[in-house]
């Protein structure tokens, strides 16, 4: 144990220390002194457990290297202004709203100027654009202030006025934006976006990421120099909310990483009401940061100082390795959890001592003048010119007479609607040159053949798919495969992602053939369609559902020209990702005007594999539909595009690979964008009768909503005594069923491909055509499940009433399958003893 006579000793320093500078020995009383300056008062780093002697070196540097905090007096005068603006807005609108939630920043007033300390030092670094996805905790100010949204703009929305445009709007705090703006610290151009975010508070994280990722691909910005992501969040939403662990999994996944994210935790110790001991189990927050080896910097956010020295490393990590890193902000939170809230109810003591506490401002600001660096008149001249920043854009603000949510779009498409006819559908078949081409070199081995060995089963696979070309016939995979293919030709980057896409669940796509004798070497046949073709990414994702659709639907708003698809491994499992087709996908348009083409595969349909393999739970996406059931558009020329117009998602089940090619292309064809909700097939894929004619692609055709009987019944449509409508698969069990009976002539069977929007015109032409028939909706579903709670009151409004129509299928079930492969048979054959009965 070191005496009193030790502590002038001198010492010779290890080279793992830094605390030297650039002296190699000191007197223990130094080293010691030294050491505790670094590690014992505003900043706690975590890195040790990080396996790079390198990059735990370029912390230690960073952290005890002698002088390395100290700031200059410009940039105090800097951090003071920074801070005078983030405690102004606060106060701002505290005394012109009292009453009104906005979730302030009261408290941790330092994330402003943290914010802009990132931004400034990522712009110097080569940083041209930044993401951000924050929670509504100081999304107001962080839009005046990081963003410079103009004011007043922010000012309307608590004016209670109308919107001016489309769109139901939101509250203020969820609210995006897109700016782009001269960085005045940098001198250099920057642009900004933050994300819109509904209250499930970290939905934004791999939302943000994705978009980031898009962004960084359209670039080329292959190492994310240029385009980076910011994402803040609440202490107890980061160590409580598990897709921020599915979105910190991705951090390193090839075709997911956006080359390092710098997080900022927002920690004021509390979550809603419920404190820490009680809203994790880990000693921080953060540890989840702990899995990707991501350094985490513990700051006071009383010290500004301490925290813009933690921001800029925290920038210049993410520069120099690329990889993520975490600022945890430890402040506190004066109000509640909203203005609105008595925090005393709950945390007396922690209260007692808020209240007791300064602003940070006033405690910098009395710090700079004992230090001579500013004078009184000029901290309240900063105050004031700011204060009255903010009564003229009030003033302004008064004279609007609408809120703009146009203003508010997180990633404008510029020059995507100019100039086009809304209900102009552009033509989605192609000619038969192409087809062939595509087809062709879908089905044919690797160019070098020879060298790379494939497996047996691929080589039959890709025999049997040429002999389909060579008939003009395509199954499912060669037309999902033909509608990529053609719209790769045209220009149109193609992204597949999601749980084994790469491969297919059911094994029936194969975009990656992989070499059976040498590692890594894998051949991408619609990669190699044309020399000057799109980009083409198939990527099997990690085992998440929740973040990967969010990370798509991201992705998917940075470019309406391309086609994206996340795919389940069968439709149950988006059950975890419901959050993003609730909050973002069903209501996104309606709520931040924000279209989204996004298509969602999802396998569904009865095939005696129990519940969880069985239903994509398509009865919640037409529940969730904005068409009205009670009301029959005026029919028209241009009805079914208006439909799409005025829908907010469109939920298909399409029972053929043409229908599959021709609503595919239509995404892009479209002159807007909707959400594209598919129910995809299992046991389809490879049923010989789910199979098209190239006929059925070519130029002049298009996706058919309806698919009416063409058998027997079509003929003599007077002597048909029974019309069964169904969708998806069941249509094959039905068809059997009456072919079995030798029914064809007094049973017509009519597909629904597209359920949402309705085809009204369509059902009513079939019904009429069948004037005679008793009409019925048959579905493999339980009766409280699929699409019968949705199509039954359509109908009625299509028949105006005049027509009873029946229900076949299962019964109600809490379960959405049996397991019992017994009690699946007795299930199907009863009901289709209904169908065909007369």
């Amino acid at each position: 144990m070191a005496q009193e006579s030790d502590m002038d000793r001198v010492f010779k320093l290890p080279s793992t220390t830094f605390i030297g500078g650039k002296e190699n020995a000191l007197p223990l009383r130094e080293i010691l002194k030294r050491l505790e300056q670094t590690y014992c008062r505003h900043i706690g780093a975590e890195y040790m457990f990080i396996n790079s002697l390198e990059q735990c070196n370029w912390i230690r540097q960073r952290l005890e290297t002698p002088g390395i905090m100290d700031l200059t007096a410009e940039q105090k005068r800097l951090v003071l202004a920074r801070l005078t603006r983030s405690h102004g807005f606060e106060s701002f609108l505290a005394k012109k709203w009292s009453s009104e939630k906005r979730f302030g920043l009261e408290g941790c007033e330092m994330l402003i100027p943290a914010m802009k300390t990132v931004i400034d030092k990522s712009t110097e670094l080569g940083v041209e654009s930044i993401v951000m996805g924050m929670p509504h905790r100081g999304r107001l100010n962080v839009l005046a202030n990081v963003c410079r949204k103009p004011l007043h703009q922010l000012f309307t929305q608590f004016s209670g006025l109308e919107a001016a445009d489309e769109g139901s709007g939101d509250v203020k705090y969820h609210l995006g934006t897109y700016i782009e703006r001269l960085n005045r610290v940098t001198n250099k151009n920057i642009r900004l976006a933050v994300v819109a975010n509904p209250s499930h508070l970290e939905t934004v994280d791999p939302m943000a990421q994705g978009k980031t990722r898009a962004e960084q691909f359209y670039r080329g910005d292959g190492e994310g120099k240029k385009v980076m992501s910011l994402l803040l969040h609440g202490d107890a939403a980061f160590a409580g909310q598990g897709v921020v662990f599915e979105t910190m999994h991705l951090s390193e996944l090839p075709d997911y990483t956006t080359h390092g994210t710098v997080h900022i935790v927002a920690n004021n110790q509390i979550g809603f009401t419920t404190d820490p001991r009680f809203s994790r189990s880990s000693p921080y927050c953060t540890d989840v940061a702990r899995v990707v080896n991501a350094p985490i910097f513990h700051v006071n956010a009383d010290d500004p100082e301490s925290v813009i020295h933690v921001c800029n490393m925290a920038a210049e990590w993410r520069a120099t390795f690329h990889k993520d890193v975490v600022i945890d902000l430890v402040c506190y939170r004066r109000y509640g959890h909203n203005e609105l809230d008595e925090p005393m109810f709950t945390q007396p003591l922690m209260y007692r001592k808020i209240k007791e506490t300064k602003p940070v401002l006033f405690k910098y600001s009395e710090q700079l003048l004992k230090e001579g660096i500013v004078t009184e008149a000029e901290v309240k001249d900063v105050a004031e010119k700011y204060d009255k920043i903010c009564e003229e854009a009030l003033d302004r603000a008064k004279k609007e007479t609408h809120i703009k949510y146009k203003d508010w779009i997180d990633s404008p498409w510029s020059g995507f609607f100019e100039g086009k006819d809304p209900l102009k559908l552009n033509p989605t078949g192609v000619i038969e040159d192409t087809l062939v081409h595509i087809g062709k070199r879908f089905s044919s081995p690797p160019p070098n053949a020879a060298d790379f060995v494939i497996h047996r089963g691929i080589e039959r696979i890709l025999k049997t798919r040429m002999e389909l070309v060579d008939q003009r016939i395509v199954d499912w995979a060669l037309g999902e495969a033909m509608a990529f293919g053609s719209l790769l030709k045209e220009g149109i980057h193609v992204r597949l992602s999601g749980q084994d896409v790469e491969r297919g669940t059911f094994s029936h796509r194969h975009h990656v053939l992989h070499h059976q004798t040498v590692d890594k070497a894998t051949y991408r046949p619609l990669c190699n369609l044309y020399p000057d073709q799109a980009p083409y990414t198939v990527c099997n994702s990690s085992l998440s559902e929740y973040g990967v659709l969010g990370f798509e639907v991201g992705y998917s708003l940075t470019n309406p020209n391309a086609l994206v698809i996340w795919e389940a491994q069968f439709g149950d499992f988006a059950n975890t990702a419901q959050c993003i087709m609730d909050q973002i996908l069903s209501s996104g348009q309606a709520k931040w005007v924000r279209q989204t083409g996004i298509t969602l595969y999802l396998p569904h349909g009865m095939e005696g594999q129990g519940p969880e393999h069985s239903s994509a739970r398509l009865e919640r996406f037409l529940q969730m539909s904005s068409d009205d059931p009670d009301y029959f558009p005026p029919e028209s020329d241009d009805f079914a595009i208006r439909q799409l117009h005025d829908i907010n998602w469109i939920v298909a089940n399409p029972t053929t690979p043409a229908n599959l090619f021709h609503i595919l292309r239509r995404q892009i064809a479209l002159p807007f964008r909707k959400p594209l909700i598919l129910m995809t097939p299992k046991s389809l894929l490879r049923h010989p009768e789910a199979r098209s004619s190239f006929d059925e692609m070519v130029d002049g055709t298009e996706f058919k909503r309806i698919i009416p009987d063409a058998g027997p019944a079509s003929e003599n449509p007077d002597g048909v005594q029974k019309l069964i409508f169904c969708t998806g698969k069941v249509y094959f069990d039905v068809k059997k069923a009456i072919i079995g009976k030798n029914l064809e002539s007094k049973i017509a069977l009519t597909r629904v491909e597209q359920l949402t929007p309705f085809p009204f015109d369509l059902i009513k032409a079939e019904c009429s055509k069948y004037a005679n028939a008793s009409v019925a909706w048959c579905q493999e579903e339980h009766k409280n499940q699929g699409a019968w709670t949705y199509v039954q009151p359509r109908f009625e409004t299509t028949t105006s009433g005049q027509k009873h129509v029946a229900y076949i299928g299962r019964p109600v079930a809490a379960s959405t399958a049996t397991g019992s492969k017994v009690q699946y048979l007795k299930e199907l054959n009863a009901f289709l003893e209904d169908a065909t009965s007369l």
